[in-house]
């Protein structure tokens, strides 16, 4: 074993005893390397694999914090022994959809369709699923041709073909400099530098487009952005798309969430030939058998299509047969409605009980961006609400790069019952007004 691993190894090893705790400050590389008597190399390799393993995270001109934290075991919010509250994932599953979609399910567990199911079936789909799918996809005044849709075993999936696709080794993928997490894993898996963008209110910035050095696309997310959960005004995505095509430059556009938002058109409606669609079943209807999809531009279809068969990131016969049923009659629509209807009712309950302070997020949203109050760090808050059995996620997991991180937390809405994500919030909104000495985590 490496020896920067042996002594990451020891530092973890104390972070799971409880030797070091949520919100211990680690000390400067420099002193680090002196009292380990290695060099500093080691020691910021050290770091970095605290980091990877997400133990850490770095604040710059604050240091380097422990961020690791165990669930209380008696959650404040529940009897002993049971879950804690997830404000971490959002898993949209609302009750009486079960059934909803076991009912639609009927006809494939026939002996004949299930036949058909149980085959193997490559990147292109069925002739039928195409068809299902760019009409469930379309909104706005956009609709996919049915001709360009592509089909993934899940959005992550999409995501990591698309990027694979366009992206070679050793090059540059621009990201917004707060984004889905599981792009960070897929660039280094894949060996592929990623460039943080500048953001403000209104998204990615135009101007930090075009001041990128050279890259070989932009993974961006312009509705609902996940973690901040704001939506990108009509006047920002058509500047977005002019810069693509004047810097010869494709886009991924994630739009996992934007089905919650069926009445704006996505960036591909002003840029189809630089745009990549990334959606997916997951948000839509469950998790737990999904389906991802990709909508290319005109002529790049066996590029992509290739890109997941080398990836194994193509699509299971059932789960696509099982979308395009869930598509075709109804099903997943109706789903799609009523979650519509529970993410506004969830953000009215956010803005409620988490008052007077600063939250952002689009009003459909089923996530929002909480900027912390002074003097609280994200990381020591994510400890503190650990304690109280209330799982949060900090800045830190969504940050490109190591610039500032800011004192922020995600809050995802969707998993809790309606009465449970109350009083979380409640609880969340309380911690906040106190000080962090007051929480025992500093």
């Amino acid at each position: 074993m490496d020896d920067y691993r042996a002594i990451a190894d020891d530092l973890a090893a104390a972070i799971t005893a409880g030797r070091l705790r949520p919100g211990d400050r680690l000390p400067p590389l420099r002193r680090f390397a002196r009292d380990r008597q290695i060099a500093s190399s080691t020691a910021a390799r050290v770091y970095g694999e605290l980091s990877r393993r997400g133990l850490t995270v770095g604040e710059v001109g604050r240091g380097t914090f422990v961020r690791s934290a165990a669930p209380a075991a008696d959650p404040a919010l529940a009897e002993p022994g049971e879950a804690r509250v997830d404000l971490e994932l959002n898993f949209p599953v609302l009750p009486g959809h079960p059934a909803l979609l076991a009912k639609s399910l009927g006809p494939l567990l026939r002996p004949e369709a299930m036949a058909a199911a149980l085959r193997p079936v490559g990147a292109v789909g069925t002739a039928a699923a195409r068809q299902a799918a760019a009409a469930h996809l379309a909104r706005g005044d956009w609709a996919p041709d049915p001709g360009q849709l592509l089909f993934a075993g899940n959005g992550r999936q999409a995501v990591a073909a698309a990027i694979a696709a366009l992206v070679p080794a050793g090059e540059r993928l621009g990201v917004e400099s707060l984004t889905y997490p599981v792009v960070k894993g897929v660039a280094a898996r894949l060996g592929i530098t990623l460039v943080p963008l500048a953001m403000d209110e209104h998204g990615l910035t135009p101007e930090a487009l075009r001041a990128a050095p050279p890259l070989r696309a932009v993974y961006l997310q312009p509705a609902l952005h996940n973690p901040l959960g704001s939506t990108m005004p009509a006047h920002r995505r058509a500047e977005v798309a002019a810069l693509l095509r004047e810097l010869d430059l494709y886009a991924i556009e994630d739009a996992i969430y934007g089905f919650l938002r069926n009445d704006l058109s996505p960036l591909a409606a002003l840029a189809p030939e630089r745009t990549v669609v990334i959606d997916s079943l997951s948000k839509r209807l469950a998790p737990g058998l999904s389906l991802g999809f990709l909508t290319v531009p005109e002529g790049t279809a066996q590029d992509f299509a290739t890109a997941l068969r080398t990836g194994t990131w193509t699509a299971s016969r059932f789960a696509l047969d099982a979308g395009t049923r869930w598509m075709a009659d109804g099903t997943a629509a109706a789903a799609e409605a009523e979650k519509r209807g529970d993410a506004a009712a969830r953000q009215r309950i956010a803005a409620e009980k988490l008052a007077g302070f600063r939250v952002r997020a689009d009003p459909q949203a089923y996530h929002c961006w909480w900027e912390l109050p002074d003097p609280w760090r994200a990381d020591t808050f994510v400890a503190a609400a650990a304690r109280r059995g209330i799982a949060v996620t900090p800045s830190g997991a969504f940050a490109i790069g190591s610039g500032h991180v800011p004192n922020a937390v995600r809050l995802a809405l969707a998993s809790p019952p309606v009465d449970v994500l109350a009083e979380a919030l409640g609880v969340l909104a309380g911690l906040a007004q106190g000080a962090p000495e007051d929480t025992g985590t500093e």
